[in-house]
């Protein structure tokens, strides 16, 4: 049922080397403040650090107390408070109150501000402003990156997306650069460097500078070539409903730093669950690249094994048992727990989406991935927002109908309207948002009729078209999605029937509908080993692309066949899956590292107008 590997597949690089480093180095900064302290740690990396360093090993290291940063007087009565913190003003303002609090109350401390993965000159300056520079000691914590499995490494920085993109704010680019320079001196030199977006481009600016600044030292590399991608490039594989088991559980339990919290629907008792998902998982391992009708029956045929291994006991002699129990019996009983979880959780998933109304979704989003019955299509969207199903969802639909059809226009203003109507008008800015991002395509006044609105006549009676002329004089930007997937021929033809089974291509991972753009533009450019006869596909994406030589490019060792593939803004456990497909298929191995996993509704949640 998995996809079988092929023998001569290269051996992954040691991942786990990269927490080992930051975990001494925060061990050091710790130990710079000597004596009991007590530990304030920003809400948003304390499931980071509890993969890199538990509270034991805090407390080994004098940290009395742990706090939750919450923006409020602290209760703390320690002589030394130690923050863990983002480079945010806003938090770095709060610590000015505290200090300048406890200085009007004519408390003496210590305070240490460890800012991480980096200190902007922004936040010194407020510390200035605010009178409490020479109050307070401040470091750098270089934590860029955490590894979530043997080929997933997270920047875990989620906000990178909004800030570089929507906001055009280009500081979270030197991290990128510096998190790819600590995998070079790791695990380089890299062979060569490929990228496409604006992004990935400045990011391969800052990377190369730092190479440059830096010694140079010969070593055998581990890694070697680079793929660096924007998530612009690729909004559509985002958008898509996962289908995938991996995807389905982030979509659903929503997964954090590699770590899922299964409720009481999936417990079967008042308590929720913090399962590790990892290749670690056994059980999980084999179906989290699955489309989610393979599942089941995974899972009952390893049931019917499990249950084969505990009958082996019967007939056996007191040695024999003693080794059992001593060899077998407590793997067993961890997998036939974690099989348990995974089956409840699959039963739950199952509940929410084999209702009528998600296959129907699902059939809308094929039907817009293929360009086919798009009259249908804007009348489910209309409905779905008319019975205020879910607002994250309408949105979705109305951005990717806009991205494959560039036919926004054949909904506004009815569902534009309508859906200001049914979730409040206080989304105006987020509908501003999505048009700065091309989620919502439109027209400038006084730009041609397309081919795409010569077709309106076919879809709707002359009285609707009437009304909807209007609505193409205000277009802005025009999606070349449909373009791009003839060229890249990214909708398998669908003269014959797809068996997800056996999967043939990226394909499987959205039922045989739609292969995501971002892993086809990988696997093209890898197949061609640069990007000539793509320079069609680079014109549409408007990308930025480019292909840079690095050490010893002909060597032919193992290495040549580790991938790093970076996303800048991003990836879904549905492209993950897609390219370890792709390394299982040509022999590749990929390592996936991205500046935070996402998905449609983390993607759109980030763009709402009360995330400012």
């Amino acid at each position: 049922m998995a996809h079988s590997a092929r023998r001569d597949s290269p051996e992954l690089p040691d991942l786990s080397l990269l927490k080992r480093l930051v975990r001494d180095q925060l061990i050091y900064l710790l130990e710079q403040l000597p004596g009991k302290k007590d530990l304030f740690i920003d809400s948003d990396l304390m499931s980071p650090l509890d993969r890199i360093a538990n509270v034991s090993t805090l407390k080994q290291h004098e940290v009395d107390k742990l706090y939750k940063v919450e923006h409020k007087p602290i209760v703390s009565i320690s002589d030394q408070i130690c923050f863990l913190i983002r480079p945010r003003i806003q938090t770095v303002k709060w610590i000015c109150d505290v200090v300048n609090a406890d200085k009007a109350a004519g408390k003496f401390r210590r305070y240490k501000i460890i800012f991480t993965p980096q200190k902007f000159y922004a936040c010194e300056a407020v510390l200035e402003e605010q009178g409490v520079f020479g109050d307070v000691t401040t470091d750098e914590w270089a934590f860029y990156l955490l590894p979530l499995d043997e080929d997933i490494i997270s920047l875990e920085l989620p906000e990178f997306f909004r800030d570089n993109f929507l906001a055009g704010d280009q500081r979270w680019v030197r991290t990128a650069g510096s998190a790819l320079h600590l995998l070079h001196s790791l695990f380089g030199p890299f062979s060569k460097v490929y990228g496409i977006g604006r992004c990935s481009k400045m990011t391969y600016e800052s990377w190369r500078e730092q190479v440059e600044q830096g010694e140079q030292k010969a070593r055998h590399a581990e890694i070697g070539n680079v793929f660096l991608i924007d998530r612009d490039v690729d909004f559509v594989t985002p958008l898509c409903s996962q289908v995938v088991y991996e995807g389905l559980v982030d979509d659903i339990f929503r997964i954090k730093c590699g770590c899922v919290e299964f409720g009481p629907e999936v417990t079967s008792s008042d308590k929720s669950i913090k399962v590790m998902l990892n290749s670690q998982d056994k059980v999980f391992n084999e179906i989290r690249n699955e489309h989610f009708s393979n599942v089941f029956g995974f899972l009952s045929q390893k049931a019917r094994n499990l249950q084969t291994a505990y009958d082996k006991r019967r007939g056996m002699d007191i040695q024999q048992m003693k080794t059992f129990v001593s060899e077998e019996l407590k793997g067993l009983k961890q997998e036939h727990r974690l099989l348990s979880l995974h089956i409840s959780a699959s039963e739950s998933i199952m509940k929410k989406k084999t209702k009528q109304d998600f296959q129907e979704l699902l059939k809308t989003e094929h039907c817009l991935l293929e360009g086919f019955e798009i009259r249908e299509c804007i009348s489910f969207i209309e409905e779905h927002i008319n019975r205020q199903v879910s607002m994250i969802e309408s949105l979705r639909l109305l951005c990717l109908l806009s991205v494959t059809e560039n036919a926004l226009c054949l909904i506004r203003p009815v569902s534009c309207a309508g859906f200001r109507q049914s979730y409040g008008a206080d989304h105006l800015l987020t509908f501003s948002n999505l048009r700065q991002l091309g989620l919502l395509v439109e027209q400038q006044p006084g730009e041609t009729l397309t081919v795409m609105e010569s077709k309106v006549g076919k879809l709707v009676n002359d009285r609707t078209a009437v009304k909807l002329t209007d609505a193409f004089s205000s277009l802005a930007k025009k999606s070349h999605f449909r373009a791009l997937s003839k060229k890249l021929n990214l909708v398998p033809k669908s003269d014959e029937e797809y068996d997800l089974r056996v999967p043939r291509d990226m394909a499987y991972i959205f039922s045989g509908a739609y292969i995501p753009l971002s892993c086809k533009i990988i696997e093209q450019v890898l197949e061609r080993d640069s990007w000539t006869g793509l320079e069609e596909v680079t014109r549409l994406i408007n990308g930025h692309e480019f292909a840079v030589t690095g050490a010893d490019p002909k060597s032919k060792s193992d290495a040549q066949r580790i991938i790093l593939v970076m996303f800048l803004g991003g990836c879904t456990f549905s492209e993950i899956s897609a390219l370890r497909f792709l390394g299982k298929e040509r022999g590749y191995k990929f390592i996936v590292v991205t500046t935070a996993i996402t998905n449609s509704s983390r993607l759109l949640e980030a763009l709402l107008d009360n995330n400012v």
